[in-house]
This record gives C-alpha cells, structure tokens and sequence, in this order.
C-alpha cells in the first residue's frame, strides 16, 4: 500500500510497463512528491541504493490528465491502472485491489493542485522532453508534437534503445503480471509456508543493506538471494527468537518500516517495503512462536524447561 515517508512523501512499490505495449511489467520504488510536483521512480528503495543513486523514470504531475482502473484494457494484467499523460499511457500494476484503489485516488487527488498556468506553457514547452526521464538509456529518441488544450505536448515517437532496457531488467524486481505478491520459492515445498516475500536486511559485518527473499515456516525463518534460489543463506530458528518487534534504536530509526528479530546470538533489522508489510511479518512471525511454543512461552523460559526436564530424566 502507498504510505507517507518521513519527508511527507507518499511512497510504494508498485509494476510498471517502462516500455509501451511491451507488455513487460517490472517492479520500482515509486515516490510521489507533490511539493517538487513530481512522480519518480527507482529500482529500488534509494534508502537501499548508494547515495546519489538516479531516479530510473519521471514525470511531472501537470502531464497527467487521468488516472484510472485500466482491468478493462489489459485484461491479462491483475490490479492494473493507468496514468494518461498527453499521448503516452503509463501501465502500472498494483499489488491487490486495495493498493489499486488508494494508488488512483492520491494520483487523481495530487493532479488537481498541480494545474498548469498559462504563463508556464513557454517553460513546460521546452522541458516536455524530461516526460520520461531514463538516464540508463543511451539511443536518441525522436519526438512529435501536438497541442493538447492549448499545451504542447512532444511525445517518443520510437521506443528506448535495447540497451537501456536490458540494464533495466538486470536491475529490477520482475513480477509476471499473474503472479502474486508473494511466490513461493523451491525451498519452501517441503515446508508449511506462513508468509514469503522480499525484504531488506542489514548486514551483519558490513552494515550494508541488501535486498533478500524471506520465508517464514512453521519451524524457521530463512533468508535467500532470491525466491530462485534453493539454499538459504541462513536459517533463523524460532526457538531462538526472543521478540519480534518494530525497530525503536535511535541510530537507525531513520528508515521506514523497520522491524527486528532479536535472537540469542544476533539482532537481525529487517526493512519491509510498506508499514501494512512490516506489521504483516511482525504477526505472522509472532503468531508462528506462539504456535510452536504455545502462549506465554519466552525461548528463554523455553531453554529453561528443556534443561529441567532433562535434568528429571537423568
């Protein structure tokens, strides 16, 4: 779902089709940012990206004249929308019917104050060309214009160089347009799956943030590069698990949605990609102790009675 970042953004991952009628939707951080009166989006989010990292695409609010459910037009596509700026269509895909929903309102409401003046369609004329801003792409583009109310609008006439579009898909998060949020990966078919999905962890030595593909099961929760991969880079045992909770250390509170995993050995920070996900793990990984353990069970009280009992047996 799109929430509001610390510096009054709204925000949120959602698919995007970079390429018209490619049909091919892939995955970006979006920022909406009404002050700078601008829609951007990234690979990733730029908390986890190197500082001065680009934006992948932009476009100004006043271009968008609509913004609309769009289930109609790409039949195949679940929970799409669409942004009509001048003669371009930007397809999107959502993550469910909800996020589809608040996505087109706040779209739809952010456009209403961002109306162009008369006295800006000198300056919007010579900036159409940053419509859709893809630093990445190094083919020239060739432009048409047509005066749409009054407003000239240049529009590509000819798609984005190969080039641009094979770094793009190097780069991000692709999602079949049929495919849930959550995929199931390989390692998981031998297991009860509780919950799986892509989050954003701290490093243990480095302190770096790298984005990894989590999974939650009845016994475990497991981390891997990505839901390909068989081997998990770690396992978390929940007997090891002493809470689970949102992050409150004052040095890292900076981040968004942020919870940790306190163990016995190790405190991992986990950076989910909405606050609904963040409370989603935190419940799903706190339900799944309490199952294992049963109710009012710490692992430390746990630890204690293994010992007792086998101290009885001896």
């Amino acid at each position: 779902m799109p929430y509001v970042d610390r510096q009054n953004r709204i925000c949120g991952f959602l698919d995007i089709e970079e390429n018209e009628n490619s049909g091919k939707f892939l995955r970006r951080y979006f920022i909406l940012d009404t002050e700078e009166g601008s829609l951007v989006w990234y690979m990733d989010n730029p908390q986890n990206l190197p500082t001065g990292t680009h934006h992948v695409g932009a476009l100004k609010l006043t271009y968008i004249s609509k913004v609309s459910d769009a289930t109609k037009q790409r039949p195949k596509a679940e929970f799409c929308f669409v942004i009509n700026a001048g003669m371009r269509k930007f397809f999107l895909q959502a993550n469910d019917q909800q996020d589809l929903v608040e996505w087109v309102n706040v779209l739809n409401n952010a456009t209403k104050i961002t109306v162009p003046k008369s006295s800006d369609v000198q300056q919007n004329s010579e900036n159409q060309k940053s419509l859709l801003d893809c630093p990445g792409a190094k083919k020239q583009i060739s432009y048409k214009t047509e005066i749409i109310g009054g407003v000239p609008i240049k529009t590509p006439t000819q798609q984005e160089g190969a080039e641009g579009s094979e770094g793009a898909d190097r780069g991000g998060l692709k999602r079949s347009p049929s495919q849930l949020p959550y995929f199931m990966g390989k390692a998981a078919q031998d297991q009860t799956v509780v919950k799986a999905g892509y989050c954003v962890k701290q490093g243990a030595v480095m302190k770096n943030w790298k984005r990894r593909y989590f999974l939650l099961d009845e016994n475990s929760v497991s981390y891997f590069k990505s839901e390909l991969d068989k081997e998990p880079l770690r396992i978390i045992p929940l007997k090891e698990v002493h809470k689970v909770q949102e992050c409150k250390q004052s040095d890292i509170m900076m981040r968004d949605n942020l919870f940790e995993l306190v163990t016995t050995s190790r405190t991992f920070f986990v950076q989910a990609d909405s606050p609904e996900d963040m409370h989603s793990w935190i419940k799903a990984i706190s339900g799944a102790i309490v199952a294992q353990r049963g109710p009012g069970r710490s692992a430390a009280t746990r630890v204690k009675s293994d010992s007792e009992i086998l101290t009885c047996q001896k």
